[in-house]
This record gives structure tokens, C-alpha cells and sequence, in this order.
């Protein structure tokens, strides 16, 4: 099988699990969205399906939140920026060069930051009532974000771990099947 047609099947299948994962276990959020996104910036070779991913994958979720009337799936143009975070998170992934417990375990809580931190601050920028717009209504909004930044790290690392070694497992499987 083709390399493309195999990142396509990979990408279908992580795009399904993420959302019904997301929608099962609101309002923990234990689910692999942002993984995704850094798995697919390290090992999709295609960048626009990389890129496609993550966005299909909370697309998906957020229609399902909705459609089954869990919670509001689209809350407005807040959720805009959480979506170009996943890019971001993404173009993270870019630039881990090599698969290894280190480098993904430092990718992973570095794109767990990252997403924290523009999700509050897209919080903080979009949404009128929530805080005071000066710098100490930023530092009380990623304040109040704190609670969840445990949960995100355990999760993405959790995710992470999964994706990148069932990667690794598989791809060495291959190898060793082909010289074989």
C-alpha cells in the first residue's frame, strides 16, 4: 500500500477516535486532539493532510457535541483560535527530527504550553465579559486555566505515548517483516 493511502487511512481513523473520544468523556476532555496535531506534524509526510487532521478531528467532535446536544459544539470566534492552535501545535511537530521517549515527551508537554496558552489567551482576547483587558485580566485568565493544565498534560502525554509507539512498533514491525 502506498504511502499516501496509508497516512490517509491513519488520518481517518485518529479523526473518528479523537471525536468520540472527545464526546465520551465531556467534560474531562481526556482525549488525543492535541497528540494528533503533533503526531501529525512529525509523521505525516503529506503537510496538507497533517495540517487536515487535527481540523477534522475537533471538527468532527465539535458537530457531534452538537448533534447530540452535549454542550454547544460551536461557542463562537474564540473557537476560531483554538483551531489555528492546532496548526500551531502542527508546525511544532515540524521540527522534532527524530522519534525517541525524550523528544516526544518534551514535544508533548511543550504542546500542551502552547495550546494553554493561546486558548487562554483566546479566551482572554474574544471573550467580552470574562476578564478585565489589561495585563493583570491575562494573568487572571491563564490563572483560572491552571486547574486544567494537569489534566492536559497527563492526557497529551498519555496520547502521545500511544501514537508515537504504536507508530514506532509498527513501523519496526515492518522493517523486520520486509527483511524477512
Amino acid at each position: 500500500m502506498n504511502s499516501t493511502k496509508t497516512n490517509i487511512y491513519i488520518g481517518a481513523a485518529l479523526i473518528i477516535f479523537a471525536a468520540v473520544m472527545k464526546v465520551i468523556t465531556f467534560p474531562m476532555s481526556f482525549n488525543p486532539i492535541i497528540a494528533i496535531s503533533l503526531f501529525s506534524g512529525v509523521v505525516i509526510s503529506d503537510k496538507k493532510l497533517a495540517f487536515l487532521m487535527p481540523l477534522l478531528a475537533m471538527f468532527a467532535s465539535d458537530i457531534l457535541l452538537e448533534a447530540l446536544q452535549i454542550a454547544p459544539g460551536f461557542y463562537g470566534i474564540s473557537q476560531i483560535g483554538n483551531y489555528v492552535s492546532l496548526l500551531l501545535v502542527t508546525v511544532l511537530g515540524f521540527g522534532m527530527k527524530k522519534i525517541s521517549f525524550v523528544h516526544v515527551a518534551g514535544f508533548s508537554i511543550a504542546s500542551t504550553l502552547f495550546f494553554f496558552f493561546l486558548s487562554n489567551s483566546n479566551v482572554f482576547l474574544f471573550n467580552a465579559v470574562a476578564y478585565e483587558k489589561s495585563f493583570n485580566g491575562w494573568l487572571t485568565c491563564l490563572a483560572a486555566g491552571i486547574p486544567f493544565i494537569k489534566n492536559g498534560l497527563l492526557t497529551d502525554l498519555f496520547f502521545s505515548a500511544v501514537l508515537f509507539g504504536s507508530y514506532s512498533f509498527i513501523t519496526k514491525s515492518l522493517a523486520k517483516k520486509a527483511l524477512a
